[in-house]
């Protein structure tokens, strides 16, 4: 366990200490996705549909916007998984004009198969922090989440760097 130290020394090392943890969380959680991804013949603009889908049902258009995907890609994309028995289309209840685009049993069934346990085990680790705790890594997920997306947001906005 660090030690909480109000020096700039220590500040300064347990920042730089958060930061390098970041970046080995994301690199961990890239290639473990990754690798399910391999084991389910899915690459990752699959896995990014099937990851939104697990908040619930999405259109096609919101399944676009969050990929980056062109429509085109996208609905060929929901063919393939479709075709896999991965998701449904259905007309919506609301707006029979619009499609909405659901996970299946079978997609619930591969997910809770290699992302259960690192959920179970995770709201054991979180379990073992106090409310007070919880608040500040949650106050520091959010603003950090939020920060990585208003910065993706800024570098799709410029310009292109010549190869």
């Amino acid at each position: 366990m660090i030690e909480l130290n109000s020096s700039s020394g220590d500040r300064a090392e347990l920042t730089a200490a958060i930061g390098l943890a970041i970046m080995q969380w994301q690199d961990a959680t890239q290639a473990y996705d990754d690798a399910v991804g391999a084991r389910l013949g899915l690459n990752m603009a699959e896995r990014h549909c099937i990851g939104l889908l697990h908040g619930g049902p999405q259109s096609a258009g919101a399944i676009a916007a969050a990929t980056g995907l062109t429509p085109a890609a996208v609905t060929a994309l929901i063919d393939r998984l479709e075709a896999r028995g991965l998701l449904t289309r259905t007309r919506s209840l609301e707006d029979r004009r619009k499609v909405v685009i659901e996970a299946t049993e079978t997609t619930r069934e591969l997910s809770a198969r290699y992302y259960g346990a690192i959920a179970r085990e995770g709201e054991k680790l979180i379990a073992t922090f106090g409310d007070a705790e919880l608040a500040t890594i949650r106050r520091f997920v959010t603003a950090a989440l939020e920060l990585q997306r208003d910065q993706l947001v800024r570098l799709k906005a410029e310009a292109p760097q010549p190869r």
